[in-house]
């Protein structure tokens, strides 16, 4: 079963580097230039590490208490995967900030001032206890529909909250995300990530990545500058358990 598990990834993970090239070749860009983010909510460990074995070393979490039993697991089976980076890519409540902050790398969801304050706090705190050796890098994630429930800062507030990001002790600012809009070609969002990105850029010409693009739409958000496909069900196929 698990040789079988195994194949299954790795075709899956082949198919899309294979994707992933050919949208960069569209764009004049080159493969280097893009992460494949394999997100593995609702994922065993095991597939983690499967997906390790085949070169993967960045991973997306979405759930706090999901991710971080899952990295107790990984980490009482190998000791811990060397070069592992994860990501978390969902919505994050303040008070999940503490636990985040002690295995996170990049939090790609950051789209409140409030959160922003929290996570520089907890981030600061799990330095200051040994838990992590650098502030966590963060992405401002950036609604392109204005549905709240779908997170993300409204780009009236966008600036804002890069500053506040920015001037944090223990938070390094990387760049932004985002979701394709419901019910627009993603293209059209894409280019809206795009334009707000370039603006700014002119404040914090260090926030150079663009977190844009997953199994349906990685073309187009290659196309217009992501540095980031976040990938979950043409990698991983259907859910194996279903969310609570």
């Amino acid at each position: 079963m698990t040789m079988g598990r195994a194949e299954e990834l790795a075709a899956a993970l082949d198919a899309l580097r294979g994707r992933l090239a050919l949208a960069c070749a569209s764009a004049g860009r080159s493969p280097e230039e893009v992460t494949l983010l394999p997100v593995t909510k609702y994922f065993p460990a095991s597939d983690v590490t499967i997906l390790y074995q085949l070169g993967c070393r960045e991973f997306g979490e979405s759930r706090e208490q999901e991710a971080s039993a899952k990295i107790a697991e990984l980490r009482s089976v190998t000791g811990q995967l060397p070069d592992v980076r994860w990501h978390m890519i969902g919505r994050l409540q303040r008070n999940k900030a503490r636990a985040v902050a002690r295995w996170v790398h990049t939090v790609q969801s950051v789209d409140s001032v409030r959160l922003a304050q929290a996570l520089d706090r907890a981030a600061a705190a799990a330095m200051a206890a040994g838990e992590r050796v650098a502030p966590p890098r963060v992405l401002l994630q950036v609604s392109l529909d204005g549905d709240a429930a779908r997170g993300g800062v409204d780009p009236a507030g966008l600036g804002e909250l890069a500053d506040t990001v920015a001037g944090a002790n223990s938070l390094t600012l990387a760049g932004v995300m985002a979701v394709a809009p419901l019910g627009v070609e993603p293209a059209r969002g894409f280019a809206e990530l795009a334009r707000l990105h370039e603006k700014l850029l002119r404040v914090h010409p260090g926030a150079t990545e663009r977190s844009a693009g997953m199994s349906g739409d990685l073309e187009a958000a290659v196309n217009h500058g992501s540095t980031c496909v976040r990938v979950g069900t043409a990698l991983m196929g259907s859910r194996p358990i279903l969310s609570p």
